[in-house]
């Protein structure tokens, strides 16, 4: 999802760059050239341990280590989001999280770079820099386009890009105490969003959200 996010001399994509890096090159590109009033907002959030935390929150201590750079402290767990769903008008949605307004890819990048560098990782066996925990970078375009009479009409788009960690054979990995939990709380919601899609290809009259 991420790869490379360093563009080549030209302003384009590297070749080892991953969806989210591609998705907001095209983004600014189709957007700058619709020469139309629009406007970007960005929010990075990731799920670790069934929590919810915002990436990009300003509260958040910096890096710390190479292996786990968000131990997490009594500030970030009062500052704890919390996810409604509100069928009536947002339908679901995330109280407290921060949305960042961007001007071009360029900052919308250094923005997926810094949640990046806070995420969970540690190292295994198989991975040294492995993932502890799954992420949602969204991205939220509102566009003003003019009617051919002449009225004002605003169109609001939203792109959720989803990076899940992997499933983890405890055994395999070595994981042990505090990143067997970790690997163990990965497979289960990795289970869940598996029950999750079956029930609605299946039009199931009750979906195991949780």
């Amino acid at each position: 999802m991420h790869g490379d996010l360093k563009p080549t001399p030209m302003g384009n994509p590297s070749p080892d760059a991953g969806m989210i890096p591609r998705v907001l090159f095209r983004l600014f590109h189709s957007l700058e050239t619709s020469k139309a009033d629009y406007s970007v907002k960005i929010s990075y959030i990731e799920l670790y341990n069934e929590e919810l935390r915002d990436l990009l929150a300003s509260d958040f201590s910096p890096p710390t280590s190479s292996t786990q750079p968000m131990g997490i402290s009594g500030k970030e767990k009062a500052a704890e989001l919390k996810i409604f769903d509100d069928a009536g008008k947002k339908g679901v949605f995330i109280q407290g999280l921060e949305e960042t307004a961007v001007k071009d890819c360029k900052d919308a990048l250094a923005l997926l770079n810094k949640g990046s560098e806070r995420r969970q990782i540690a190292a295994t066996r198989f991975n040294d820099h492995s993932s502890r925990s799954h992420s949602i970078f969204s991205i939220t375009v509102h566009v003003k386009e003019t009617s051919n009479i002449g009225d004002d009409l605003l169109k609001v788009g939203k792109m959720n890009l989803v990076d899940l960690a992997g499933s983890e054979n405890i055994g395999r990995s070595g994981a042990e105490n505090k990143r067997a939990r970790e690997a163990g709380m990965i497979n289960q919601s990795l289970l869940t969003l598996g029950r999750v899609i079956n029930a609605l290809v299946d039009k199931a009259a009750h979906v195991p959200y949780r």
